[in-house]
């Protein structure tokens, strides 16, 4: 029922990322996770740079999920420069961490975020947010084209 588009899971914490893999199998989410395991990574993928050079430039995820609390390069950091470079200005970004900091949220939403997700502690409460998430981002969302797409 998702659109085949990738989504970049940016997460350095290995239970996280496992137990965000297991919800999505879960929810019936098929699509390709790359998994980025520091901000650096994270731009490398999207940017087509270091251990990605390879990879097609204009082939973006369909969504980001980034954690804030990344090695290398911070979540905020990566979302700074992520808004900054016309290639993925208008690439959706969920914030999706265990912060629940007033500063942390506003810092996410003042560069750009579409959205801030704290994530569940409980398993079925995970699940159910990342069916949701699914559901919302990879089906009933409209994203605009890629930038030198056709219309």
């Amino acid at each position: 029922m998702s659109r085949n588009g990738i989504i970049l899971l940016v997460e350095d914490n290995p239970d996280d990322v496992e137990l965000t893999l297991r919800a999505f199998g879960r929810s019936r989410i098929a699509n390709e996770v790359v998994v980025a395991k520091d901000g650096q990574e994270a731009l490398d993928f999207l940017f087509a740079t270091g251990v990605h050079a390879g990879r097609a430039p204009g082939a973006n995820p369909e969504v980001v999920l980034l954690d804030l609390k990344l090695p290398k390069v911070d979540g905020l950091d990566v979302l700074r420069r992520i808004r900054a470079d016309e290639r993925t200005r208008r690439l959706p970004v969920v914030v999706l961490t265990s912060s629940s900091e007033e500063r942390d949220i506003l810092g996410s939403y003042d560069l750009g975020a579409n959205s801030f997700v704290r994530k569940p502690v409980d398993f079925l409460q995970f699940i159910d947010a990342a069916r949701q998430l699914g559901l919302y981002w990879l089906v009933l969302n409209e994203a605009p084209s890629a930038p030198g797409a056709g219309s």
